[in-house]
C-alpha cells in the first residue's frame, strides 16, 4: 500500500507549481490571440461589404481556448489519460439593425477551430474565412426571415438585439500546470481499487479533470475582454444490482477553483468508502411500497437538485420562435408578476459571488459571452415572479440584457444561470424540519413518512428513507419514483425550508451553481418504479488473484 504521507507531499509540491505567479501575469500586449481578433475586427469593419447586401451593423468574435488533462481508473487500474487543448472560434455577423436583423437560421454565426500556435497570420486567416462565411449567411438569413415574418401577426413585437455599453476587461491568463500528475493518478487508482473484492459490484470508477479556460470576446461596439478560469474536478462512482436485477448507482464529485481546495487523499478515499457502503446497503434494502402519498422531506442536497430541475429552467428568458406572441419559452412565460412559489421563498441569481457562506460557487464570471457585465438579478420575491435571466435577445417587457447571455465553447449564447440561490424568509432549522415531518405523519395516522437524502437523474431519489412515526427510526428503501413532483407541487405543497444551503454544480450547457436549503412538502406521491430490471450476470466475475499452475 502506498504511503499517504508521500502522496500528500507530492501533491503539495504540485500545488506550489500551479499557484506560482508565473502562471497568472501575462501582459495583454503580448497576447497574439487578442491582437489577431482586434486587427481582424478593424479590417472587417472597414472592408466587409458585398454588392447587393447591406454592410453589417454588428460583428462579434469569440474564442474559447481550453487546456485539459483527464484520466480515469477502474477497479484500481488506470484506464485512460490524455492531455488536450484547442481554440474554438465563433463569429457572428448581423445585417439590418437592432430592431430587426439577420440572426435567424443560418445567420446565427459560424464556428471554426483556430491554430494552437501563436501564429498571427494562421489565426487571422481562419477569422477572415469564418467572417466571410458568416456575412454571406447573414444575407441569406435576413431575406428568409423577412419572408417568414409576412406570414405572422405579432401583437407586441420586440427588438431582435439589445444595445449594450462597450466594456474593457483584461484578466490574467489561466494556464494548466505542466507538473507531474502522478500523485493524482495514484489517488483515483486507490479510490477505485478499494472494493475489488466485492464480486457483486459491477462498476467502481474514479476520474479527474483539470481544466484551464480562457475566453476572448471582441465586438464592433468596442467591447474587448479576456477572462481566465481554472477548474479541478475529482469523482468516484459505482454501480451494482439488487437481487431482483434493479440497477443501483451512487456517485460523488469534488470541484475546486484551486488545487489546494480539493479534498486530501484520505478525505477523498473516506468519501468513496461512504459511496460504496451505501451501494451495499441499497442492494440489500427492501423495495419502496407500491404507493405512498404524504409528507416528504428533501435534504438540502436533494433540494438543490429539485431547484436545478424545476425552478432554474423556468427562469430563462429565451425569445420564442419567430411569430409567437409568448413572452418566453418556459412554463412561467405568462406568470410574470404572479405567484409561482410559496410566499416565504426568494430566488436570485448572482454571478459576481464566488462563495455562499462556507460553500464555493462555480457559476461566477465578470462578463458574459455577449460582452455584458455580470450582475445580480432578483427573480422571485416572496413567491412572486419578478424577473427572468436575459441575454441580448430581448423578450417582451425585458428590453435589455442583465448579463446572463452565456454559451459553451463555440455555441450560440442564450440566457443561462450563474449562481442561482433559493432562500426562505422564514427558515426552519433542519432538526425542527424532521420533527415537523414526524408531526405531520402522526397527525395523519401514517405509519411512516419519507426523507430524501440524495437525488439522481430525472428527479429520481437515490437515497430514500422511511422515517417511522412510532419511534423516528430510519429505514433505507429503493425503487421509488415521484408521481407529482413538478412546478405545481412546488407552488402548492412546499410548506417549509431549512436554514443551511447545499450547492449543486452543473456543467451543461455552461458551468453554473444552484443553492437550496432542505425542503419540506406537505404531500407528494411516491410510487414503485416500473423500469425494466436488468438480468443479473449469468456467471461470477474473474478471481481477484491469479493462481499459476
Amino acid at each position: 500500500m502506498r504511503n499517504p504521507r508521500i502522496v500528500l507531499a507530492a501533491m503539495a509540491a504540485l500545488l506550489l507549481v500551479a499557484a506560482s505567479p508565473l502562471f497568472a501575469a501575462d501582459a495583454a500586449s503580448d497576447d497574439i490571440m487578442l491582437r489577431a481578433l482586434r486587427e481582424e475586427m478593424e479590417r472587417s469593419k472597414a472592408q466587409l461589404k458585398m454588392d447587393g447586401v447591406a454592410a453589417p451593423y454588428y460583428i462579434e468574435y469569440r474564442v474559447t481556448a481550453i487546456e485539459q488533462f483527464e484520466a480515469d481508473a477502474v477497479f484500481g487500474a488506470l484506464r485512460t489519460q490524455q492531455r488536450q487543448s484547442g481554440r474554438l472560434l465563433r463569429v457572428v455577423v448581423r445585417i439590418g439593425d437592432y430592431k430587426q436583423d439577420s440572426f435567424f437560421s443560418v445567420g446565427e454565426g459560424m464556428a471554426d477551430l483556430v491554430a494552437l500556435d501563436d501564429d498571427i497570420f494562421a489565426i487571422r486567416h481562419r477569422i477572415w474565412l469564418a467572417t466571410d462565411r458568416a456575412y454571406k449567411s447573414a444575407g441569406e438569413a435576413l431575406t428568409a426571415k423577412q419572408a417568414a415574418l409576412k406570414q405572422f401577426k405579432v401583437d407586441d413585437p420586440v427588438d431582435d438585439f439589445a444595445r449594450a455599453p462597450a466594456t474593457q476587461l483584461i484578466e490574467p491568463l489561466a494556464r494548466l500546470s505542466s507538473a507531474d500528475y502522478t500523485p493524482w493518478l495514484r489517488l483515483i487508482e486507490d479510490a477505485s481499487s478499494r472494493f475489488r473484492a466485492d464480486e457483486k459490484l459491477e462498476t467502481a470508477e474514479s476520474g479527474l479533470r483539470f481544466e484551464a479556460e480562457n475566453r476572448y470576446f471582441v465586438n464592433s461596439e468596442g467591447t474587448v475582454s479576456r477572462t481566465g478560469s481554472m477548474r479541478y474536478y475529482v469523482n468516484i462512482q459505482g454501480a451494482t444490482q439488487a437481487p431482483d436485477g434493479m440497477l443501483l448507482q451512487r456517485s460523488y464529485g469534488d470541484l475546486a477553483a484551486d488545487f489546494d481546495k480539493l479534498p486530501s487523499h484520505d478525505k477523498f478515499l473516506a468519501k468513496g468508502d461512504q459511496i460504496f457502503a451505501t451501494l451495499r446497503q441499497l442492494r440489500d434494502a427492501p423495495l419502496v411500497d407500491e404507493d405512498y402519498r404524504g409528507p416528504v422531506l428533501f435534504s438540502n442536497d436533494a433540494g438543490a437538485t429539485v431547484v436545478s430541475e424545476l425552478v432554474q429552467p423556468n427562469l430563462l428568458g429565451r425569445k420564442p420562435p419567430l411569430g409567437q406572441n409568448a413572452r418566453t419559452t418556459s412554463r412561467w412565460s405568462s406568470s410574470w408578476k404572479g405567484r409561482v412559489l410559496p410566499d416565504f421563498i426568494n430566488v436570485f441569481d448572482d454571478p459576481t459571488l464566488s462563495r455562499l457562506g462556507d460553500h464555493p460557487l462555480f457559476g461566477n464570471y465578470d462578463i458574459d459571452d455577449e460582452g455584458v457585465k455580470a450582475q445580480r438579478v432578483s427573480l422571485i420575491e416572496k413567491g412572486t415572479l419578478v424577473g427572468f435571466l436575459i441575454g441580448r435577445q430581448p423578450i417582451r417587457d425585458f428590453p435589455a440584457s442583465n448579463g446572463h447571455g452565456r454559451a459553451g465553447a463555440g455555441g450560440v449564447p442564450s440566457p443561462q444561470p450563474g449562481n442561482l440561490i433559493l432562500q426562505s424568509t422564514d427558515p426552519v432549522p433542519e432538526a425542527e424540519l424532521k420533527n415537523k415531518l414526524l408531526t405531520l405523519c402522526r397527525q395523519r395516522e401514517l405509519p411512516y413518512c419519507l426523507y430524501v437524502e440524495t437525488m439522481g437523474p430525472r428527479l429520481g431519489p437515490r437515497l430514500l428513507y422511511k422515517i417511522w412515526a412510532k419511534d423516528g427510526h430510519e429505514e433505507l428503501v429503493r425503487g421509488g419514483v415521484f408521481g407529482d413532483l413538478d412546478v405545481r407541487s412546488l407552488r402548492s405543497n412546499l410548506i417549509a425550508a431549512g436554514t443551511e444551503p447545499a450547492t449543486e454544480d452543473r456543467t451543461e450547457p455552461v458551468m453554473f451553481s444552484v443553492a437550496s436549503p432542505a425542503l419540506l412538502f406537505d404531500e407528494l406521491e411516491v410510487k414503485r418504479s416500473e423500469a425494466t430490471k436488468q438480468k443479473l450476470p449469468v456467471y461470477p466475475p474473474p478471481p481477484l488473484t491469479h493462481n499459476r499452475e
